[in-house]
């Protein structure tokens, strides 16, 4: 490696807390094909990241609405209901970096996340209180994997970007690490990221 590593960021969605829009809606649009096409029109990938950019969700719904009045009930509850698509912590992830920061490590988090629904999630999930803080995407409005967001943390938090390693579960996320000078790996499961941090000379 090229530097030793001083800094760990933890990306928080799919990484230690489990996020699927289809729990609420499986039971809201029942037809598998008819809720397809809702993710895929209406309550898009798209759109929900720029409530992550820091568009409110009322300006979101509103923008919705407008375009699919018919639907007003079912976009509205994509905030509504929010709290049932992440039910749960991936106990082993969090054991792991619980562990870094008893060991003294300097742990940070980076979240492409809506400001309102993360200080939601850190009353349910209080272990996202634990690292010493968080850049959250819908604060700072920069969202990953914008190289911007990354410098941004890097320079909030004292982080060299060579010593920093970046755990996320997405590609491209990581690849934006990556471009900003950090180390970065893909996020796939608990044992994996074990294996992976020992690679870079960090021990869980």
């Amino acid at each position: 490696m090229t530097a030793s590593i001083n800094h760990i960021v933890f990306d928080i969605g799919k990484v230690l807390i489990h996020y699927d829009p289809n729990i609420p809606f499986s039971r809201l649009i029942p037809d598998e094909t008819e809720r397809k096409w809702f993710f895929d029109n209406v309550c898009t990938h798209d759109w929900n990241v720029e409530q992550d950019r820091g568009r409110t969700w009322a300006d979101a719904e509103a923008l919705l609405i407008q375009t699919h009045p018919t639907r007003e009930e079912h976009i509205r509850a994509f905030r509504k209901y929010w709290h049932e698509m992440v039910p749960h912590a991936y106990e082993d992830s969090v054991a792991i970096m619980e562990g870094l920061i008893a060991k003294g490590r300097d742990v940070t988090m980076l979240t492409n996340f809506a400001s309102d629904t993360f200080r939601e999630a850190q009353v349910r999930f209080p272990f996202l209180t634990k690292p010493r803080g968080v850049t959250v995407s819908g604060d700072v409005r920069l969202i990953k994997p914008d190289v911007a967001i990354y410098e941004t943390h890097a320079k909030s938090f004292g982080l060299e970007p060579a010593a920093t390693i970046f755990i996320d579960d997405s590609l491209p996320n990581v690849e934006g690490a990556k471009a900003a000078g950090w180390q970065a790996v893909h996020f796939t499961g608990a044992a994996k990221l074990r294996s992976d941090l020992a690679t870079y000379g960090v021990s869980v």
